[in-house]
């Protein structure tokens, strides 16, 4: 633990017999880092060492590995994209980008999956009749993931601004659903190329179960391959 963090081992050593040794904040700040600790286990642990009120932690920018990000692009003509713990995107393809839209124009603060799905008109555009079902589902995954993150200020930041701009959120958040991500089928309508048809799962990184893959099958209904691949010959 001691090299994890970054401390020497008998200071670390004495820290655990409980010596009267009173640790920075950087070096609690490391110890959490490398116990992994959840924002409200951080906070404790400052109190316990400090007798503090612990800081509010840095913003911490989630990123994919670059093998990671090479596999999402690789998947095409599928349709991939990879979301970080708050929904973030981390990756995608340009199959992804013919279908939703290209990502790289979203900026850095607002490319997150849950801000997209209900702030942006041509997202929801997409969706048409199974919006409302299809935002119930992603709010109700998105609670069930926020309460692994209880205390956490980019969740709570993306919380308060959603419920703050969007009375269909404050609707959804306001029922306490929770569910779980998988498998199902989406019809998408794209502007150019009309109605198309997926089936679609989930995939969790086993290095970083906090990373989800989620990869579109195109369905032979609405001749969806052949206008997929018509997409991607114009983009």
């Amino acid at each position: 633990m001691a090299a994890l963090a970054g401390v020497g081992t008998t200071w670390y050593t004495w820290l655990e017999q409980g010596r009267d040794v009173r640790a920075s904040l950087d070096v609690l700040e490391a110890l959490a880092r490398a116990l992994k600790l959840t924002p409200a286990e951080r906070a404790h642990l400052v109190t316990l060492g400090r007798g503090e009120q612990a800081p509010p932690p840095p913003p911490e920018r989630e990123h994919a590995s670059a093998t990671v990000r090479r596999l999402v692009e690789n998947l095409d003509p599928s349709p991939a994209y990879l979301l970080g713990r708050r929904s973030d995107y981390l990756g995608w393809n340009r199959a992804c980008s013919v279908l939703f839209g290209d990502l790289s124009l979203v900026p850095p603060g607002k490319r997150n999956h849950l801000w997209l799905t209900f702030m942006d008109p041509a997202r929801r555009a997409l969706m048409g009749a199974e919006w409302d079902r299809t935002a119930r589902r992603q709010v109700a995954r998105f609670r069930a993931d926020y309460a692994s993150h209880v205390g956490d200020p980019q969740f709570d930041k993306l919380v308060d601004s959603l419920l703050e701009q969007s009375p269909d959120f404050r609707m959804l958040w306001s029922r306490h659903e929770v569910a779980s991500s998988g498998e199902g089928r989406k019809e998408i309508n794209h502007p150019v190329a009309g109605k198309l048809f997926f089936e679609h799962a989930m995939f969790r990184h086993g290095e970083n179960p906090e990373h989800r893959l989620l990869l579109y099958s195109p369905l032979p209904d609405g001749n969806t391959p052949a206008k997929l691949a018509k997409l991607l010959r114009r983009k």
